[in-house]
């Protein structure tokens, strides 16, 4: 798959922060709908994590969901943090931390909790990703997340299609990918499901506004430079028009959520560079259980 240019992404995301919250009516109703996910969740979370948290916008529902519980928003855009950390009470604000999900600046152990709206299709190496994951998440802790599949912005990609051969749309993972993925990470009981979610537009002008508030750029490293000229976005609306129903442009968007458990430290498997690796103080723990043999 075309990666992503991180920076590039970092840039539209600290362009777009100040006009975000606006335009993420998808977002935000996604995370609405994981947010009741977790009331049939058993979970008394120490600390929560929400990855990729943006403007912050689950950040006060999380406080208010655990009030005994440390909420830290993780973000790689700091436009996007100077928004998340003004939210919730000034005597109880949560923490916020600027990285890449990919890259956790956390203790092993430390999370019981990782909570992520629309964030992982903006990763490259999902494995190491959920390897990550599994790092700082303790034994009993959950990793509840959307992300879009591929499916998301079909409309646009076809359009797109008829224009040129380039990439113009981000490709995304199947949620049965995602799923071998959290199995590959030694994740627990994964559960997956999809759904199919369309907003509409009455041009593509609005379409492709909404989509720069967002910062929902171009962001592939295998992107073409410079701006799109005149008669493309000609060509690519009269592309789209022949999507139009009902006097309106569909926009469809495939949400992925998934959710999974972390077991017992001892029971989980590393892969490195040469194989896997078990744990030493598992395997000390198996030898003394079969009483010091081999």
């Amino acid at each position: 798959m075309n990666a992503i240019d991180k920076a590039a992404a970092r840039r539209a995301f600290d362009a777009a922060a100040d006009g975000y919250d606006a335009a993420a009516v998808l977002q935000r109703e996604i995370g609405n709908r994981m947010l009741e996910r977790l009331d049939y969740i058993r979970l008394a979370p120490k600390r929560v994590l929400d990855l990729g948290c943006g403007t912050g916008a689950t950040l006060e529902r999380l406080a208010k969901r655990y009030r005994r519980a440390e909420i830290i928003g993780l973000d790689f855009a700091h436009g996007m943090l100077t928004h998340a950390r003004r939210r919730g009470h000034w005597l109880n604000r949560p923490r916020v931390v600027c990285a890449d999900a990919e890259q956790l600046p956390l203790a092993d152990d430390s999370v019981d909790l990782v909570f992520s709206n629309a964030t992982l299709q903006w990763v490259n190496d999902l494995d190491a990703t959920f390897g990550d994951l599994l790092r700082v998440l303790r034994p009993g802790g959950l990793l509840l997340f959307s992300t879009f599949g591929p499916d998301t912005l079909s409309e646009l990609r076809a359009a797109w299609a008829a224009v040129d051969q380039g990439e113009h749309v981000s490709p995304f993972l199947d949620m049965h990918d995602i799923g071998d993925a959290l199995v590959r990470a030694r994740f627990a009981d994964p559960v997956m499901d999809v759904e199919r979610m369309t907003l509409t537009y009455a041009d593509i002008h609005a379409l492709m506004r909404d989509l720069k508030q967002l910062g929902a750029h171009n962001a592939l490293a295998g992107r073409a430079r410079g701006l799109t000229g005149r008669r493309r976005l000609a060509a690519l609306a009269e592309a789209y028009e022949h999507q139009r129903r009902d006097g309106r442009l569909p926009a469809t968007y495939e949400v992925v959520h998934g959710h999974a458990w972390v077991t017992a430290k001892a029971q989980r498997q590393f892969a490195t560079d040469d194989g896997v690796a078990i744990p030493l103080e598992a395997v000390a723990r198996r030898r003394s259980a079969a009483g010091g043999k081999a």
